[in-house]
């Protein structure tokens, strides 16, 4: 971690110039203008100091930076495959995120996994084939690019009417798989 040039950036972004930073920190103009440039390194208790006239502190100022990744690609996926069905998590770790899609595959005149009923929502894409939904007791038809939205509160699977895989965009909140 480059600390001069962390401490600069926050300095900057709270708008402060060295002189300012300097009177807040009860520290000289010359000294920041070394650390900023990596010529010296403050003490703990000095850059403790210097946070605080920053407004963050120590656990902030070195919790990492890592990007949030927003884009997976098909080396991400995480498979499971079944006899009757293929599970691919589409987002890696989703488990952690309030909603999981997942693509989900049933083979040919096969069926899914059995959902519980759960406290949470459903939402469903139909990529290929023809599937039917069954919810407690009612069936529900649905054919490519149709799409189905429900609460968790009744116990579901789908079964694949047709002899090729049939294919769904799943997404269900709070994740289930």
């Amino acid at each position: 971690m480059d600390i001069g040039k962390k401490l600069k950036d926050l300095r900057i972004k709270n708008d402060l110039t060295l002189e300012e930073l300097a009177s807040r920190s009860e520290l000289t103009k010359g000294f920041l203008s070394q650390v900023e440039r990596n010529l010296t390194s403050p003490s703990i208790s000095t850059l403790e100091d210097l946070l605080e006239a920053l407004g963050t502190n120590l656990s902030e100022f070195f919790q990492s930076d890592q990007e949030e990744k927003i884009v997976f690609h098909t080396q991400d996926f995480f498979v499971d495959e079944k006899d009757e069905y293929t599970i691919e998590w589409v987002i890696p770790n989703a488990q952690k995120n309030e909603m999981e899609p997942i693509l989900l595959t049933i083979h040919g005149h096969e069926r899914s996994k059995e959902m519980e009923c759960h406290n949470g929502e459903e939402f469903g894409y139909i990529l290929k084939g023809n599937v039917t939904l069954v919810r407690g007791n009612k069936k529900y038809r649905l054919k490519a690019k149709e799409t189905f939205y429900m609460d968790g509160k009744e116990s579901h699977y789908f079964i694949n009417n047709g002899s090729s895989d049939a294919k769904i965009l799943w997404v269900t909140t709070p994740p289930m798989f």
